[in-house]
């Protein structure tokens, strides 16, 4: 389990369909369904903010104008919380029994060989789906169902040790942000409603797109994760390890590999929520936004109505036009240099 994807008592569901598949991956919709009924829609998901699952329903069609074009269309590893956060929450890889109607499946091949459901959404009936069975986080693969092998962003999850100050995630974002540039790289940042930041860059459609393949996606953010750690060793660590994490943040470039997910921009959080606000939610912010910025769970389910009132701080998103270019990576003894790669 990657460490975005956690939660008290989380456990993960291996469920997998009973029935035989063919070995090739393909897109596989759902039989069409009546809009989305709530049930127990009074029951409380989130004991601390008294979110319902009635008011996580209001709140993914409030935000569902920019939350969908970056979600939709994404196979999603789900953490399911349906009797609220006070009982046993758990991720969701695969298609189940339960399904919703309203959401698709992609037959996926798997490293063990086996050919699996995953799921994503495509509407706002998807995302209502998913308050009806209890979802309380959304996390995404790093590419498109259609084109599963083509990653398409490029993740980089800035995870503080505990008690480190907020500025300093801020000024690791601020770091991150300024190699990729330099590597003629636009990305965004992402408050996840945890205590880190998401620093976000968009790929394609460019002259690598087509080339463009899981392992050279992977070690070019590994390459970029080591800079930075070569740089600052005393602030920054890339590796998994706890034990030499303690005092630093960790740069999780691990996202970027096939399989891998980060929290969907706009996802609510299973997280402990502040008395008197809302549930925390995954939020998109200009870079002068997060510069103001105060901390990564700034904003909660109750600020909906203000965030769509806002101009959307990820407006560009979709227009970039950029790619890793040519030369950026290699798959092996990969080196990050000024504005350029050297093995």
């Amino acid at each position: 389990m990657s460490h975005d994807e956690s939660a008290k008592d989380a456990v993960l569901d291996k469920t997998h369909p009973d029935k035989a598949h063919p070995d090739k991956a393909q897109a596989t919709p759902l039989k069409a369904g009546p809009p989305v009924t709530l049930t127990h829609a009074d029951r409380v998901l989130d004991p601390v903010s008294h979110l319902t699952k009635q008011g996580l329903a209001t709140y993914m069609r409030a935000v569902s104008a920019r939350m969908l074009p970056l979600v939709a269309g994404r196979l999603l590893n789900l953490l399911r919380c349906p009797e609220g956060t006070a009982q046993a929450c758990f991720f969701q890889r695969h298609a189940a029994a339960g399904t919703p109607v309203q959401w698709r499946r992609k037959l996926v091949k798997e490293k063990d060989g086996r050919a699996v459901d995953h799921v994503y959404l495509t509407d706002v009936d998807g995302l209502v789906a998913a308050a009806q069975i209890g979802v309380l986080e959304l996390h995404l693969w790093g590419s498109q169902a259609r084109k599963l092998e083509s990653p398409d962003r490029l993740v980089f999850d800035l995870d503080p040790y505990p008690d480190l100050p907020f500025n300093e995630v801020k000024v690791a974002a601020t770091a991150v942000r300024d190699v990729l540039a330099a590597l003629d790289l636009a990305s965004f940042p992402l408050l996840t409603g945890g205590k880190g930041i998401h620093v976000v860059a968009p790929l394609g459609p460019g002259a690598g797109g087509g080339r463009r393949q899981w392992p050279v996606v992977s070690v070019f953010a590994k390459a970029v994760a080591e800079q930075l750690v070569e740089a600052r060793p005393d602030a920054y660590v890339a590796t998994m390890s706890k034990a030499r994490r303690q005092g630093r943040i960790f740069i999780d470039h691990f996202r970027n590999a096939r399989g891998a997910s980060a929290i969907a921009p706009y996802s609510p959080r299973a997280k402990p929520a502040r008395a008197g606000g809302g549930t925390p939610v995954a939020c998109p912010v200009t870079w002068e936004e997060l510069a103001a910025a105060e901390r990564a769970d700034a904003y909660t389910t109750a600020d909906a109505p203000a965030l769509m009132r806002r101009p959307d701080p990820w407006a560009r998103y979709f227009e970039v036009r950029q790619d890793l270019g040519s030369g950026a990576c290699r798959v092996l003894g990969v080196k990050v240099g000024a504005g350029a790669y050297n093995s």
